[in-house]
């Protein structure tokens, strides 16, 4: 009974299973029906008309514009900014190709109605006499002009050839061009589209920074012919284009190898962006730079658009807040072009019965001030300067001012480096007070000419007779620290130095160099001398940032903190904080390895500099209402002697630090000058300000 009772069970299983197996096929075949029913109707019923669709629409992603952060100077006062601007833009995707050549030289012609500029990149003008001709100006496009990437020609062949195989790239029928000086323009065009990939993705912008008026012009004469466009955009702009240009630094078009560089890199660019090429431009610009949006245009075979996307969104770059003040950058300015032409009217004035050597080829210079609490930049200026709005605009301006022999896009306040002259002696006398090799009251008889080594004579400008060292770098004698110098040794006495800062970047975010230091970087070294560095000749040269950072270091007890620009990185908003240096915790270099105590000895002496009457800085700063520490330099060179002056204020409790260069500016009272204007605008404001608190 049991058996049987097994076997119906076992045949139930089976049928049951059967019954799904059969539901299961069922189910598949409707599905597949359902396929089969869908895919017919795609390709039968409805395949013509996708085939069409699909044959006659293209889609291309075209690239948008990112807003640039701003900078700004540490109290908010826009240094580099954005405004509103106007283009002409010949976009691929709209324009008609049989017509480009037209539209391209109707543009041309009402550029020409208001005297207005388009971009002319192509280095070939017309002669007098008709012929074309390179332009000398425009050395690296000619290179490129002809290069085997582009017409492969010799290096012989002239403008007229290349003009031909140009013709022939562009398929222009010269039949239809009226003059040669519209060939020349509509070659100019192509050329500088293919320089800049125009294509269905990349438009071309043909003008850039266009007047008012001739937007009206042009949206009323071009309305109908499709693919020109008029668009706004943001341009940079420097308010006051004169006052920070070597730090602010400028942007140029994005070159090829930079492109493919930022490609590399994984950064978004497009191929008409532009891109800091120095300055803090360069330095942040991928804080600045923002990323660009993208939207999708679909694009019918009768080359009409057909539907627009904005696809990603534009994020704005990042705003810049700097450590420098406008007022005291103003002051810079001004009291180096003053103090300047000072010191040269007055060379001009003793040349005339002294002979050369007076002052009279003064015609640059630099200072820096630093704030001694973190070593932050509240001025950097560098004689003679130049306008950021102009230089940007690469035309007449940029030409004239790379062949001025003054050199003023020369950045001397971190670049430049010169002969420190008699500043070099406070750091040689803390090297030789920690080595033991003087002390506080150690006598040197000055004979005014130091001979030890005859082959490196020292002279003295004065007979000082036995004095210590604080008289000694108070009256600044030579005599003196030769001697110091020999005993030191040229090993340890830049070891010290670049404790202090001297030969060594300071740290500073933008462009510097790294001076020289005697012996240490010199090609060539007898012992002889050293005699000469240790009064701050023989082969040493400091960029005036690195004085500033070495005096700071003395005032600072011989803590030597990173020199810096930025104070704050912010949003495009403002408000949120990215970055903030943090000016309880300011970041270290390094230490000078000297005790407080010799310390205070080198600063007691500075401050006799300008204290006591017989002081070299007495005759500025004897009287001044803050008490200052200071050490004047004259440096020998080709022509009038450098002048050189360092300081700190106030003398018990500092504040700020002082680098100054005159280069030939001969007698030490102008540079002097531009310290004493930066101390006024810097006291006279912090006065001002407790003067309203009290009133409060």
């Amino acid at each position: 009974m049991i058996q049987v009772d097994d076997k119906e069970k076992q045949e139930n299983e089976k049928r049951f299973i059967q019954k799904r197996v059969i539901i299961c096929i069922i189910i598949t075949l409707v599905i597949f029906c359902g396929f089969i029913t869908k895919l017919f109707f795609w390709q039968i019923v409805e395949g013509k008309n996708y085939a069409k669709q699909a044959e006659t629409s293209t889609a291309y992603t075209v690239k948008t514009d990112a807003t640039r952060g701003e900078i700004l100077d540490r109290n908010g006062v826009g240094l580099a900014v954005n405004r509103t601007g106007y283009r002409i833009v010949l976009d691929k995707l709209y324009i008609d190709a049989n017509k480009l050549d037209h539209t391209i030289l109707s543009l041309i012609k009402l550029m020409n109605t208001r005297g207005e500029k388009w971009i002319d990149n192509l280095p070939i003008r017309i002669s007098r006499s008709g012929t074309f001709k390179f332009k000398k100006s425009k050395k690296d496009e000619i290179k490129i002009l002809k290069s085997k990437d582009f017409l492969d020609l010799k290096p012989s062949d002239n403008a007229e050839t290349a003009a031909k195989l140009l013709i022939k790239r562009y398929d222009i029928d010269i039949k239809k061009i009226k003059t040669k000086k519209s060939l020349k323009n509509l070659l100019s065009v192509h050329y500088n589209m293919e320089r800049t990939w125009y294509s269905n993705t990349n438009p071309y912008i043909f003008a850039e920074g266009i007047s008012s008026d001739m937007l009206a012009i042009v949206s009323e004469n071009m309305q109908s012919v499709s693919g020109v466009e008029i668009q706004t955009y943001l341009t940079r702009h420097n308010p006051e284009g004169k006052l920070a240009p070597h730090i602010l630094g400028a942007l140029g078009s994005i070159t090829k190898e930079e492109y493919d560089k930022k490609q590399q890199e994984g950064k978004t660019y497009g191929l008409n962006d532009s891109i800091g090429k120095f300055g803090l431009e360069l330095a942040f610009e991928d804080k600045l730079k923002g990323v660009g949006g993208e939207r999708i245009v679909q694009k019918n075979s009768d080359g009409n658009v057909t539907k627009v996307v904005e696809s990603v969104n534009a994020k704005p770059g990042n705003t810049l807040v700097l450590t420098l003040d406008s007022n005291l950058q103003k002051t810079a300015n001004k009291s180096l072009e003053k103090q300047v032409e000072a010191a040269r009217q007055f060379g001009e004035t003793e040349s005339a019965y002294k002979g050369e050597g007076q002052g009279e080829d003064c015609r640059t210079g630099a200072v820096v001030m630093l704030d001694v609490k973190d070593f932050s930049v509240l001025a950097a200026a560098s004689y003679p300067t130049f306008n950021l709005n102009k230089y940007s605009k690469y035309g007449d301006y940029y030409v004239k001012l790379v062949t001025d022999k003054n050199a003023p896009i020369y950045n001397r306040a971190f670049v430049g480096s010169f002969a420190p002259g008699s500043v070099f002696k406070p750091c040689v006398a803390a090297a030789a007070l920690q080595e033991h090799i003087i002390g506080e009251g150690t006598f040197i008889e000055c004979t005014k000419i130091y001979n030890y080594y005859p082959s490196n004579p020292v002279a003295c400008m004065g007979h000082h007779g036995s004095i210590s060292l604080r008289t000694a770098i108070t009256k600044s004698c030579n005599y003196y620290f030769a001697e110091t110098g020999r005993r030191l040794g040229i090993d340890t006495m830049y070891l010290y130095a670049e404790k202090f800062g001297l030969g060594e970047k300071t740290g500073v975010e933008i462009d510097e160099s790294n001076g020289f230091l005697a012996g240490r970087d010199s090609r060539t070294w007898q012992e002889g001398n050293t005699v000469q560095a240790a009064i701050g000749q023989s082969d040493n040269a400091f960029t005036p940032a690195q004085l500033a950072t070495y005096v700071a270091t003395i005032a600072n007890n011989g803590t030597r903190l990173k020199t810096h620009l930025i104070k704050e990185i912010k949003n495009y908003k403002r408000d949120k904080t990215l970055y903030k240096y943090n000016r309880k915790k300011p970041e270290v270099e390094d230490t000078c390895g000297v005790s407080k105590y010799n310390l205070s000895i080198v600063q007691s002496a500075m401050r006799n500099v300008a204290a006591d009457p017989g002081g070299t800085a007495y005759s500025v700063f004897g009287n001044y209402k803050v008490p200052v520490a200071a050490k004047t330099g004259t440096a020998e060179n080709a022509g009038s002697d450098h002048t050189v002056f360092i300081c700190y204020a106030p003398y018990d409790k500092p504040k700020v630090a002082i680098a100054v260069v005159l280069e030939h500016g001969a007698h030490g009272k102008y540079s002097m000058n531009v310290a004493k204007d930066l101390l006024d605008e810097y006291f006279g404001e912090k006065d001002k300000d407790k003067g309203k608190k009290k009133k409060s």
